[in-house]
């Protein structure tokens, strides 16, 4: 049998996840992805060059939430006024272009995907554009495993609303009671919460 450098959580989450589910649907980044510390990054570059410094422990606690949403949570907390559109596009332009070729697997997420691919139903679901995730699947080499996508801006409402994971489930074909979902984030847990899905904090393990 094949091991992991954190074969202790990878067991653990295929324990989890013996129930009789028909689907798994994975947040991206924290989840799938080792990249929150360069989200976070670019978060804080984006208001330094605008000439306001930002303590990066906001962006792990709304971990989950769209950028603009994130924002909008830092200009109620530093008294700001960043357009969250603008903010946004900068932030993107940095990730892309200078942090997203580094990201790198959280591994007993990313081969429990791959190990469960073909036996379940396969979503990720994603705060981030469509853009980055799907860049960001291609560089762990998963993105051909994944069946359906749902990310910022597709759903009336994100996370922590139950809207992103609804879609997903309903886009599968699946019940949303017959679904699993990893995540890392309280907006997360949340979203799943309220679309009435179990699901599993995978930093918690």
């Amino acid at each position: 049998m094949e091991t992991y450098p954190n074969q202790r959580k990878y067991d653990a989450l295929v324990k989890i996840s013996q129930d009789n589910f028909k689907a798994f649907l994975y947040d991206c980044d924290g989840t799938l992805a080792d990249n929150m510390p360069a989200h976070t990054e670019t978060y804080i570059r984006v208001a330094a060059a605008h000439g306001v410094e930002i303590d990066g422990a906001i962006i792990d606690e709304f971990a989950g939430l769209p950028i603009v949403n994130v924002v909008e949570q830092i200009n109620h907390r530093y008294q700001t006024n960043f357009n969250p559109e603008e903010f946004k596009a900068q932030k993107y332009k940095i990730f892309l272009e200078e942090y997203i070729e580094k990201t790198q697997p959280i591994d007993y997420v990313v081969n429990h995907l791959k190990n469960h691919a073909g036996k379940v139903r396969i979503a990720v679901v994603s705060g981030s554009s469509r853009i980055v995730v799907e860049q960001t699947m291609k560089i762990l080499g998963i993105n051909h495993l994944i069946e359906v996508m749902v990310c910022a801006g597709e759903t009336p409402n994100g996370k922590p609303y139950p809207d992103p994971f609804l879609k997903a489930a309903e886009l599968l074909g699946v019940e949303p009671q017959d679904c699993l979902v990893f995540e890392d984030g309280n907006p997360g847990t949340q979203a799943a919460d309220a679309a009435g899905m179990r699901w599993v904090r995978i930093d918690k393990l």
